[in-house]
């Protein structure tokens, strides 16, 4: 082990709270916080993150006091085509927190919750990377994809609703800073409790039925696209 990656375990941040199981807890009770990244491209190999925004829903509501936000120091950064569209100028960046600081005082934020995002496999990767690379830990906190969860309980819009773009206009939510971390954020966490609120008159009410109808809807999912 090199001396850099030791130094990192030895003053990983600490967290004393274990995020929250897919288990029996009720989903009333489920302290969800909703992430969004902004970062330099697509890449999760290559491309890193400018900004993190987070939204906390609990007992049925969003938590405005627990609003998370920070921009994320990267000396290098150059602006691209996906930096323009989130418009954070490298002058931001440049005056950010540093990436281990940032990710320490998220999870702190974070918690024991099940974190929520739109298109959740690139927040989770990214996250991950980061904290092994920071920190040399893992994320473990479970994640639920808004992604599949709109389209497995509003079948009928799934064939015209792709992004979180046209899951705002379907339900006529406000969202004035697209490609903002805080207000995507923001407006996933609405879209969240639009789906909760669903699932509750639906009859699922843990996290254990959530995961496992879930979990029934992308085989399906897979097994129509394979038949296509």
């Amino acid at each position: 082990m090199n001396l850099a990656r030791l130094f990192r375990q030895r003053h990983a941040p600490r967290c004393g709270i274990p995020p929250q199981p897919i288990d029996d807890t009720a989903l009333a009770a489920v302290r969800w916080v909703v992430v969004d990244l902004e970062t330099t491209g697509l890449d999760i190999y290559r491309d890193e993150i400018l900004s993190i925004g987070a939204v906390t829903v609990a007992g049925g509501a969003l938590s405005m006091a627990g609003q998370f936000e920070c921009t994320v120091y990267q000396p290098d950064h150059r602006p691209g085509e996906a930096t323009l569209l989130h418009e954070i100028a490298p002058s931001q960046v440049r005056t950010g927190q540093p990436l281990g600081q940032a990710l320490q005082d998220f999870m702190d934020y974070a918690g024991s919750c099940v974190m929520v995002a739109y298109h959740a496999g690139f927040e989770r990767r990214m996250l991950d990377r980061g904290l092994r690379r920071e920190w040399a830990q893992r994320l473990q906190h479970p994640f639920i994809d808004l992604a599949e969860l709109a389209p497995m309980l509003h079948p009928d819009c799934q064939d015209r609703c792709h992004t979180l773009d046209d899951w705002q206009q379907h339900f006529h939510l406000t969202n004035s800073e697209r490609h903002n971390a805080a207000a995507d954020a923001m407006v996933s966490a609405e879209l969240l409790l639009i789906m909760l609120n669903r699932l509750a008159r639906e009859g699922t009410n843990t996290l254990a039925e959530l995961d496992n109808r879930l979990a029934r809807w992308r085989r399906l999912h897979r097994l129509r696209a394979v038949r296509l």
